[in-house]
């Protein structure tokens, strides 16, 4: 019962939440003159020449209270304007580029999580050890390698010298050719698994080879921060005084770090996944760049350059809510898990 009267709690506060962020996007959306926030109306390009008719029909001349609840009734009604980058509403843009972006999270994020959570616990039951020292400076080298050199070199090294092992882009060319053909099924826009449920292995086999330059690229960075932070704490979890009375009791020390100091330690862990999972998703810029990987982040920086209004605020929109929406997870997840925080915010 209390977990039910936390969620409702928590939801009742994500409807506020959710309105101060689409008040937020329109707020910079008013640095726009008239005419480019007209784009945030066009559902057609046809319109395009009729800009002054959307400025007067959406009353972008009026006062910013009725601006707001015009622009709010579209947004609810699924028109947040026309990308003119890949000609398209951004509505449908952001359902075909999410599904690539999808694609990388799921393969980077439990690399991530459980390569950096396994490092960090064996760094910190050897602390000071070899192992500890060796995963310390794998973790500085990581964390300070910059992304975009870091693509570029596997770049060159796995697409370049061993000539198209593992090439950019989502697809090759001629298995493009069978997954765009009719007697190819769409399921869920995501390759690998489309392939899967077309029984065409080929396709699974090249989407997989696509996939692992960015998704080594996302993990490096990534596993290095994870690990770090579960390294510190698991050292706090393994001094706290439970600990010195599971070894007091004669525990195993493998019992003691991977079910009581491990357990707890996972806490700030959990969080930081979250977060991490809805960035993936939210589009990795740099890394969807280097490799030409079409997905949000792909789609981001081509409508940035090329300043498409309509575009960069129906992807700020989808970066907000999904963020929102992550901290209500996460959240949710931090009262299940851990015993210590009553569900009401005070400390047992």
């Amino acid at each position: 019962m209390e977990f039910r009267s936390y969620l409702i709690r928590r939801l009742l506060l994500l409807i506020p939440v959710l309105f101060g962020v689409t008040i937020l996007i329109f707020g910079l959306l008013q640095l726009f003159p008239a005419y480019q926030r007209a784009m945030l109306y066009v559902t057609d390009p046809r319109q395009l020449n009729n800009i002054d008719e959307i400025i007067q029909m959406y009353g972008l001349n009026e006062p910013l209270w009725k601006q707001y609840f015009t622009w709010l009734g579209q947004v609810f009604s699924g028109n947040l304007g026309w990308s003119k980058v890949v000609g398209m509403s951004v509505t449908d843009a952001i359902f075909n580029f999410l599904p690539a972006t999808l694609e990388l999270a799921i393969f980077a994020t439990p690399i991530i999580i459980i390569g950096g959570i396994w490092l960090g616990t064996k760094s910190a039951a050897h602390k000071d050890g070899p192992v500890d020292h060796i995963s310390r400076a794998g973790a500085i080298v990581g964390w300070s390698l910059p992304t975009f050199w870091f693509g570029l070199v596997l770049l060159m090294i796995f697409y370049g010298y061993f000539t198209g092992l593992f090439p950019p882009e989502r697809l090759s060319t001629d298995i493009s050719v069978i997954v765009h053909s009719g007697e190819f099924t769409r399921y869920t826009k995501l390759n690998f698994l489309d392939g899967i449920l077309n029984w065409e292995w080929s396709v699974v086999f090249d989407a997989l080879r696509h996939i692992v330059l960015p998704v080594i690229t996302l993990s490096v960075v990534n596993i290095a921060f994870i690990m770090r932070l579960m390294r510190s704490s698991m050292l706090e979890s393994l001094g706290r005084g439970y600990i010195l009375t599971a070894r007091a009791k004669g525990l195993p020390e493998k019992t003691v770090i991977n079910k009581h100091a491990r357990r707890n330690a996972m806490i700030p862990v959990l969080t930081v996944s979250g977060y991490l999972f809805a960035a993936i998703v939210n589009g990795v810029v740099i890394t969807e760049s280097i490799f030409n990987y079409k997905g949000l982040g792909w789609w981001a920086w081509r409508t940035a350059i090329n300043l498409d209004v309509s575009s960069i605020l129906g992807f700020a929109l989808f970066s907000g809510v999904l963020f929102v929406l992550t901290n209500l997870v996460v959240d949710l997840l931090y009262a299940k898990f851990d015993p210590r925080v009553r569900l009401g915010g005070s400390i047992k």
